[in-house]
């Protein structure tokens, strides 16, 4: 690999076959290949083969920025006027080493929160925002090569940061309550339909990522009846790992949810960067003992922990919630806006919270492309799907109604347009 010989994607020997050709034992060399995979330098087991792993990306899937003369919907950050003002704190001296990775005002308040939202708060840890808790609970539970099931379309990020970790992504389809039940319970099964009626094993995801609400590419959000669908398919298989990545928080719009009751391995996430500013890299994690105690023990041994005046800043901005809600109904009533403005247009579009809405289209780049004639920057979809269906997404976190109404006319004419060949 070092030399060049093998490239990421290329398939190493079988066991046997290498071992009688160096004429050393198999088991010598089936150690050698777990050494491999324990260091992420190869992927997979079994008849699927060993493969040399894909370079750990810096991104795989390409940003887009939105181009000059041009309105930004492509970018997923909060409206800078609509998050809260911080009051000056009183003069003192920097703190030395915490008794507590979780500086205890912060903990009672998100314990209130998750409890009021059904999630078990008694194992917390704190972290450096959404991703950066993904990654210390995956890194605790999985092996590079293990399979993840996420979103499809989703969040794209999470899918570059799933495959520098050398872990496989298993898309599972959603609709507007979010991650679909039967998709999943299949997947989990090890079971996919074939169009000869045959049911061919497949391996099974050992996790699976969800976003309750405001889901980054689509705006979905759970309900009652998708959250308990969910935890049903997920009680049948009690080895796999739970993420729930509440990345909005309390301006998603809608009533927070969880399927993590009485699951063995589990995390709900609570990041503050939409609701208090991306500046603030800061999430509360709530999850079982073992992979609570995991992750900060893991923690300790780096950073140590969130610094303390971070976690007492939100605190504070936590105990005024008034600017929070109003920007919740301004993010809802924003999306509503855009929504039926399309509709009325005859334009589908997806989404009932958060500050992102999908609409399919038969042909992506043409529709960016066109928008951006008419001054919207939108970003086509291929940033976010797997082997989801084209489609855009919208980001209308700054965007007011009569702007909604101006971007949904000139959507409609760039979806009826016909491409003209001037060869």
């Amino acid at each position: 690999m070092r030399a060049g010989d093998l490239a990421p994607g290329d398939q190493l020997p079988p066991v046997r076959s290498l071992a009688a050709r160096l004429g050393v034992s198999p088991a010598t060399v089936a150690a050698a290949y777990g050494e491999l995979r324990r260091r992420g330098l190869v992927t997979g087991t079994g008849r699927a083969g060993t493969r040399v792993s894909p370079a750990p990306p810096v991104s795989t899937r390409g940003y887009h920025s939105a181009p000059g003369g041009t309105r930004d919907l492509i970018t997923g950050a909060p409206d800078p006027g609509l998050l809260p003002m911080m009051a000056p704190r009183p003069a003192a001296r920097s703190g030395l080493y915490p008794e507590t990775p979780v500086a205890p005002r912060l903990r009672a308040m998100a314990a209130r929160q998750l409890t009021e939202d059904g999630v078990d708060p008694a194992s917390l840890a704190v972290t450096g925002g959404a991703l950066d808790a993904i990654e210390r609970v995956l890194a605790s539970w999985l092996m590079p090569g293990d399979r993840v099931a996420v979103e499809d379309p989703g969040h794209a990020v999470t899918f570059d940061l799933l495959a520098a970790m050398g872990l496989r992504l298993v898309p599972v389809p959603v609709d507007d309550f979010g991650m679909r039940p039967d998709a999943l319970a299949r997947e989990l099964a090890g079971r996919l339909p074939s169009p000869g009626g045959a049911t061919p094993r497949t391996p099974r995801p050992t996790a699976v990522i969800f976003t309750p609400r405001a889901q980054a590419a689509t705006g979905a959000a759970w309900d009652a009846r998708r959250a308990a669908d969910l935890a049903e398919v997920l009680r049948q298989h009690p080895a796999v790992g739970v993420v729930e990545d509440d990345h909005a928080g309390p301006v998603a719009g809608v009533a927070a949810r969880t399927a993590t009751g009485q699951l063995a391995r589990w995390v709900h996430i609570r990041s503050v960067s939409k609701s208090l500013g991306p500046d603030f890299r800061l999430a509360v994690l709530a999850g079982d003992e073992a992979t609570i105690s995991h992750v900060a023990g893991r923690q300790a041994l780096g950073t140590g922990w969130v610094s303390y005046q971070l976690q007492e800043s939100v605190a504070d901005l936590w105990a005024e919630p008034a600017t929070i809600e109003h920007a919740a109904r301004v993010y809802a009533a924003r999306g509503r806006t855009l929504r039926g403005a399309l509709a009325a247009r005859g334009v589908p579009v997806t989404g009932r919270s958060g500050m992102t809405c999908w609409i399919p289209v038969p042909d992506e780049d043409r529709i960016a492309s066109a928008m951006a004639s008419a001054g919207w920057a939108v970003a086509p979809g291929r940033r976010f799907r797997i082997a989801a269906p084209p489609g855009v997404r919208v980001s209308f976190a700054t965007l007011e109604p009569a702007d909604a109404e101006r971007f949904a006319a000139d959507f409609a004419r760039a979806r009826h347009a016909r491409t003209v060949r001037l060869d």
